[in-house]
């Protein structure tokens, strides 16, 4: 006897940022990178940690967030370029805490290879918008005035020999 294949499971469905798999991968990253900010010595606080919180703040909130409530692709595509730089802008950040010895060596491994799944999860998203926007329909279509055919009910009306 053949067994029943398994239930295939519900389409996943994106209602609000929050929902998305690399806003909160972001920001599990984002709650680390302000954790170093307490950890830099007093004279950083001021310049570096606050570089720190800014660049992390604008990878989520400013662009994987801000770009989710966008309807326009193009838009959306290119706030999840700007988090890409954000999130860059913190590796770099880090290559400065470990070349002034803020933190151990192996935490900042640890926080770039979660840095580097942010980053993969950034670019698949960039990819998805991008398929989603050319597997729309980009032909252009005039709109008409009143009283005139539209070019796509004109096709129709010219496919139709009864109405000549």
């Amino acid at each position: 006897m053949y067994s029943k294949a398994p239930p295939k499971p519900a389409p996943q469905v994106f209602r609000t940022f929050e929902d998305l798999e690399v806003y909160r991968v972001a920001r599990e990253f984002r709650k680390a990178m302000y954790a170093v900010t307490r950890k830099l010595p007093a004279h950083e606080k001021f310049e570096l940690a606050s570089q720190i919180r800014r660049a992390a703040v604008s990878l989520t909130n400013n662009n994987i967030a801000e770009g989710h409530g966008r309807y326009h692709f193009l838009d959306q595509i290119k706030f999840q370029l700007q988090a890409r730089g954000s999130l860059t802008e913190l590796i770099d950040d880090l290559n400065i805490c470990s070349d002034e010895n803020y933190l151990p060596t192996d935490e900042i491994s640890e926080l770039k290879k979660q840095a580097t799944v942010v980053h993969q999860l950034v670019n698949g998203y960039i990819r998805y918008l991008r398929e989603r926007k050319t597997g729309a329909d980009l032909a252009l279509h005039e709109s008409s005035t009143a009283g005139e055919i539209a070019s796509d009910d004109l096709d129709v009306v010219l496919e139709d020999d009864s109405t000549i």
